[in-house]
């Protein structure tokens, strides 16, 4: 028995190590983020749809996008927004499981106003945070939150 777990585990890791070493052929994407002056909560949300809209999803893949807070900082302002992300079915058009992607749009207080906003975001469950045009989003990372959740969910009985 555990001869066939830490094979399982070796093959796994040996699969994630093979996937890892593959060129990447796609490039970054990206969109012209508006400048620090022009910036509203609404125009915030836009743009963020417009990114996600440069994300490689399979279609069925839909989400919601709300904003959360504003919050005044020493040096900058922070507008959050939360996308939350499911694949509803015929069967099950409330699904069982969401993974949310939460946004962050910084507008600097002491950078001049005609530069860009700053963006983040963060993968639910992830403490990474990525940047517009310095990471591809994966699909995986979505599906990933979806599995771990329906994992936990099966694991307690109601």
């Amino acid at each position: 028995m555990e001869k066939a777990v830490f094979d399982n585990a070796q093959d796994t890791w040996l699969q994630k190590e093979q996937e890892e070493n593959v060129p990447d052929n796609h490039e970054i994407a990206n969109i012209d983020w508006i400048p620090c002056k022009d910036f509203t909560v609404n125009l915030g949300n836009k743009q963020i749809e417009e990114y996600i809209s440069t994300w490689e999803l399979h279609p069925s893949w839909l989400y919601s996008l709300k904003f959360l807070e504003e919050k005044e900082l020493e040096f900058h302002k922070q507008y959050h927004y939360k996308s939350q992300w499911s694949i509803p079915t015929a069967r099950t058009p409330i699904p069982k499981a969401t993974a949310c992607v939460y946004f962050i749009i910084e507008i600097s207080k002491v950078k001049p106003p005609t530069l860009p906003i700053e963006v983040y975001f963060q993968v639910e469950s992830c403490r990474l945070r990525h940047r517009p045009g310095k990471t591809r989003f994966r699909e995986k990372w979505l599906r990933d939150v979806i599995e771990s959740k329906t994992l936990l969910r099966d694991t307690v009985d109601f």
